[in-house]
């Protein structure tokens, strides 16, 4: 959310105190924002933790920013670095845009958990242990010589022990439960003691419990135990001698109905939007693959507003069945990630010889090859732009948080469907996984995307005989006419090898080929998109400019540079392809640009060549976004050079 600018006191990087007051023989200590972590094995349950938090936080109206990360394998080895899993959550009474750089609270059930995750934690940072699973042999496993617990390594932090699995079985001991099944709820213990900590709502995940265990009564029942009974402990213990309260930000949101949302969830229902405004039925033709297969699975639930998924048997079938759908008249659509767009890379060409509107989702994540499935990146810039054979442009749109996926997505389509050509829209892992508040718009906000359907003849031969010719173009737009197949008449072919100007027939000719790669380059550079828009008020010397998922972290860090005095200027593109008009004016007038991206530099190669400006690069290629204070840092410098 972007509508309020944080004081400088709220810039910092731990929870900031403000008033306290007695709550029965409690302190509660209010603050304006909290970063919590909950860490522990891929099977301990962290992400539905992490999310449950994260709804309940979303109801009592704080703004929020979510980074949920884990293992790309399904069940990594228990107890071990590489299966920790967590979930960061950032919620504040105020306007944030990041996870947060470093936790306030680290959650960890076990030895793993914490050592790897320590790391990130300032001092003074509070710490939940599940004692119970720090034994010999699982300290040992993750290198722990002595215990972090008794050796004063710890010492730093305001540490809690908690024997978290021993409370849950005691709370579940009147169940019909073995000791195992009665642990896999210790999960919902901490949900409940952290709920009681920062004064969560709780009827939320009640609700959720008894529905998602509705089949498995007994389950519900020692679930909902769990939760309660970490709640009373927190509410009992001596070791929690304060809770926390975090104000609703009813200063940082328009008015409106809101929902937390996550990017791939926007992007679902920005696709059935743009269906509806488009009166279009909407067709996905998709294979599953991380990150994008949340998509898949949303979309395919949608059914009652004329949603058609299919799960092809590979990448290609995926793509060829949309562009099938395109043909037939659906909005067709994509998913996929990276290593995906490789294998519809012909497929995309294709699409642009045809020139049929058609939307492909990528959803970003660390490459090469399979790479790192889980993680997020940027690394399919380039990809989407120059990825196929021969000239075959197309554009290329990018969602900056994860509710402006949403809006992406419809602007997507509005481009495929006016200009009769495919689009990419490219979100990575950080956007999809990630969650924060979305106002719902009202449906007259929505942009009208009606199309005409070609219904009779549009070219006269110099007999008078009346035909239809497939490649008569719009002459504003330059798109083809879109007619379905069946309508009397407007019987055409279509294939892979160049077409005539006009008739669409077969040709060889090379005038008729450069003609006709000239024209669909002129066709995606004349696609009329808004300006950039350059935020500017002190009249900088250095211009920040970023893409994607990276605006989060670059308006964190500009605004702490201006909280300290610092004059900078920011830009943000969701346009790629073609980029905005006055982007090459913006870029002159500033003496020093910065491009941060999550790869070596590929916004600013393309920046670079076509404007011939000096851009200097800030990379980061780790599999997971940018820290708002290491970028604050870099761009300092960059100041000051």
């Amino acid at each position: 959310m972007t509508s309020q600018v944080s004081s400088p006191a709220e810039q910092a990087d731990g929870a900031v105190a403000g008033e306290q007051r007695r709550a029965g023989t409690k302190d509660v200590r209010r603050l304006n924002r909290v970063i919590i972590r909950f860490a522990g094995d891929s099977g301990d349950g962290m992400q539905l933790t992490g999310d449950r938090f994260t709804s309940e936080t979303a109801s009592f109206g704080n703004d929020l920013s979510t980074l949920p990360n884990f293992p790309a394998e399904i069940r990594a080895p228990a107890g071990t670095l590489p299966g920790v899993s967590s979930f960061q959550l950032h919620f504040a009474d105020h306007d944030i845009l990041t996870p947060g750089d470093a936790p306030n609270v680290l959650v960890a059930m076990n030895p793993a958990a914490l050592k790897a995750n320590i790391g990130d934690l300032p001092r003074g940072a509070e710490i939940i242990v599940n004692t119970d699973e720090f034994t010999k042999r699982a300290m040992q496993k993750v290198g722990y010589e002595t215990s972090p617990l008794e050796d004063g390594s710890l010492d730093g932090y305001n540490l809690h022990p908690v024997p978290l699995t021993t409370l849950t079985v005691e709370a579940l001991k009147e169940f019909d439960l073995s000791r195992k099944e009665a642990e896999r709820s210790k999960n919902m213990f901490a949900l409940g003691l952290l709920s009681w900590m920062y004064h969560r709502p709780t009827e939320g995940t009640e609700r959720f419990l008894r529905t998602k265990f509705a089949k498995k009564p007994e389950i519900m029942k020692a679930n909902l135990a769990a939760f309660r009974a970490g709640w009373n402990f927190g509410e009992t213990t001596e070791d929690f001698a304060v809770s926390y309260e975090v104000a609703p930000a009813a200063k940082a949101f328009p008015v409106g109905t809101y929902r937390n949302i996550s990017g791939n969830l926007a992007l679902a229902y920005g696709l059935i939007a743009a269906s509806h405004q488009a009166d279009l039925p909407l067709f996905l033709g998709s294979y599953p693959i991380t990150p994008a297969s949340d998509i898949l699975h949303e979309l395919s639930r949608h059914k009652n507003f004329g949603v058609r998924t299919f799960q092809a048997e590979d990448e290609i079938a995926g793509i060829g069945a949309a562009l099938g759908a395109a043909f037939g008249g659906s909005l067709a659509v994509t998913t996929t990630s990276g290593p995906g767009v490789a294998l519809k890379s012909e497929t995309i060409g294709l699409a642009v010889a045809l020139e049929l509107p058609l939307v492909i989702v990528d959803i970003q994540r660390g490459g090469p090859s399979t790479g790192l499935p889980t993680k997020t990146e940027q690394a399919d810039l380039l990809q989407a732009m120059y990825g196929r054979n021969g000239e075959a442009p197309v554009p290329v749109v990018a969602p900056r948080t994860p509710a402006d996926c949403f809006d992406a997505a419809l602007d997507a389509a509005r481009i495929a469907l006016t200009y009769r050509t495919p689009v990419f829209l490219l979100s990575d892992g950080y956007l999809a996984n990630g969650s924060e508040p979305w106002r719902i718009p009202e449906l007259d906000e929505l942009p009208d995307l009606r199309v005409q359907f070609a219904q009779s003849p549009n070219h006269t031969l110099a007999d008078g005989t009346e035909v239809f010719w497939p490649y008569k173009r719009d002459p504003k737009t330059l798109a083809r006419p879109w007619a379905i197949p069946g309508t009397p008449g407007l019987e055409h072919r279509i294939g892979g090898i160049e077409k005539q100007d006009g008739t669409g027939n077969i040709s060889y000719d090379p005038a008729n080929h450069d003609f006709m790669v000239r024209t669909r380059q002129a066709k995606i550079d004349g696609i009329e998109v808004p300006d950039v828009e350059v935020d500017d008020p002190d009249q900088a010397r250095t211009l920040v400019l970023g893409w994607g998922s990276t605006y989060g972290p670059i308006t964190a860090a500009v605004r702490r540079l201006r909280a300290e005095g610092l004059p900078i200027a920011q830009a943000h593109l969701r346009h790629l392809n073609p980029f905005p008009k006055n982007l090459g004016a913006v870029l002159e007038r500033y003496e020093r640009v910065v491009i941060p991206e999550m790869n070596l530099g590929q916004l600013a190669t393309l920046v670079r060549a076509k404007y011939l400006v000096d851009a200097h690069s800030y990379n980061q290629v780790n599999g997971m976004p940018f820290k708002a204070e290491q970028l604050a840092t870099a761009l300092k410098e960059a100041i000051d050079a």
